[in-house]
């Protein structure tokens, strides 16, 4: 944790034309909350613009209250590039790139969200670091800057001062990241209870899992998928998937593999161990209860899924989301918890 900055954090959202909105509202709200809950030093956040003007993120909602770059003076504790559909014409705009140069020597860190990325690496920021983006465009981002290591397997990457995320929410593993290194763990566990996410997810987790993963180019693969999301509970073996496709299992292991590159049973690992994750922290089922329910054969087998697929144990996960203590039924409660909201 650093404990050795002095008066307020200072964090520097650089936005522009055709911006990813939430890539401005994770970081903003994340910190806003950690203020909330006694941050210390707190955080204060602004808005830049190159021309200090509003502007108009992708989805038409306009982005107000912003300064001019060029005006901004002083040091920055973390200097955050956004991303969006405006990431092309930002890369390509000398007056925003000279601002992001000479802002960063100011900062202590800089940060990027899903594309913004290519705005660091257009700046020469990522040159001889390793860096990640959006799953979408890390062929683009390798081809077009030789010099930055794209590495698209984590949820965010550090190198030195400077942090890359992936697409979109990752922004928001990324924040808790940056408040658990300001404040330490417990305040990031704190705000990502407000936040009503899951937890804070490791940044060697993958990108795509196997629920969010684009829609396979083989119908078959697909939905077999869909199956298996609707059917966990039961007999998912590979023989069991290839009779209802109408194929071997032989023919079936190479689809997926060709498709996924993973096994069937590998497939449906992932999505029982997924699926179990969002009942433990949502629900105040046993373990064994949510094994049952996702096809696990016992609650230790799903504590060794989880520890392989999350490295997490079952218990961590639910006391990190802080769950009401497990029932031993199979019959979901109603929360009875009370506390703060914080609603949107």
């Amino acid at each position: 944790m650093n404990t050795a900055v002095t008066g307020n954090r200072r964090v520097l959202v650089v936005a522009y034309d055709d911006a990813q909105i939430l890539d401005v509202a994770c970081p903003s709200a994340s910190l806003e909350i950690a203020n909330s809950h006694g941050a210390g030093p707190p955080y204060t956040i602004e808005l830049a613009t190159v021309s200090g003007k509003p502007v108009r993120s992708s989805s038409g909602i306009g982005l107000t209250g912003a300064r001019r770059l060029a005006s901004v003076t002083g040091r920055i504790d973390t200097l955050l590039i956004v991303g969006g559909h405006g990431t092309e014409a930002a890369m390509a705009d000398d007056a925003l790139l000279t601002q992001v140069r000479r802002l960063a020597p100011r900062s202590r860190r800089i940060a990027s969200v899903c594309t913004g990325a290519f705005v660091l690496a257009a700046a020469g920021l990522l040159d001889g670091r390793r860096a990640t983006t959006h799953w979408g465009y890390g062929e683009l981002m390798a081809s077009v800057f030789p010099d930055v290591t794209v590495d698209l397997a984590p949820l965010y990457v550090r190198d030195g001062n400077v942090y890359t995320s992936a697409g979109v929410t990752s922004a928001l593993d990324l924040t808790l990241a940056l408040i658990e290194d300001d404040h330490g763990p417990t305040l990031a566990r704190e705000v990502a209870r407000e936040l009503v996410t899951y937890l804070h997810r490791p940044a060697d987790q993958a990108q795509i899992s196997t629920f969010l993963a684009p829609p396979p180019g083989d119908r078959v693969v697909g939905d077999l998928l869909g199956y298996v999301s609707a059917h966990l509970p039961e007999d998912l073996s590979p023989s069991a998937l290839a009779a209802r496709a109408g194929i071997s299992t032989r023919h079936l292991n190479r689809l997926f593999t060709r498709q996924l590159g993973i096994t069937p049973a590998r497939a449906v690992r992932e999505a029982r161990t997924e699926a179990a994750a969002h009942l433990v922290r949502g629900s105040e089922l046993s373990l064994a209860a949510v094994a049952r329910r996702c096809g696990f054969r016992s609650a230790e087998t799903l504590r060794q899924a989880f520890l392989s697929h999350y490295g997490l144990s079952g218990d961590t996960i639910r006391r990190m989301a802080d769950m009401p203590q497990p029932r031993d039924d199979d019959q979901p409660q109603t929360s009875r918890r009370k506390g703060r909201t914080h609603g949107g």
